[in-house]
């Protein structure tokens, strides 16, 4: 199994940016997909999440700007970021809880997407 990002970049403040993530391999089934960023010298944080169902869930310093969505038919989530401020710059991954070849429903990362917003 492997999630592949992309869309990562350099923006100025207020502007925007889409992370896709697509999930190949072995996959019978996946729940939860979402996006976290990990800031220079801070912890890994949940940005969104969202269910296989389609609910969503955000961190409160991006409710209101950054959009989580999926592609069930294509293993794929995406993150629409706008209004993106310097405080945005991390390096993102994104996770899926998956059910694969092990029989049981594990988390995989990607290989994590570096956003830069400059003011």
């Amino acid at each position: 199994v492997q999630l592949q990002a992309s869309g990562g970049g350099l923006v100025q403040a207020g502007g925007s940016l889409r992370l896709s993530c697509a999930a190949s391999g072995s996959i019978f089934s996946i729940d939860a997909m979402g996006w976290y960023r990990q800031a220079p010298g801070k912890q890994r944080e949940l940005v969104a999440a969202i269910t296989s169902g389609g609910s969503t869930n955000y961190a409160d310093s991006v409710k209101g700007r950054f959009t989580i969505s999926r592609e069930n038919a294509k293993n794929t989530v995406h993150l629409q970021m706008n209004s993106l401020k310097p405080e945005d710059t991390a390096v993102y991954y994104c996770n899926a809880d998956l059910l694969g070849m092990s029989g049981s429903f594990l988390g995989y990362w990607g290989q994590g997407t570096q956003v830069t917003v400059s003011s």
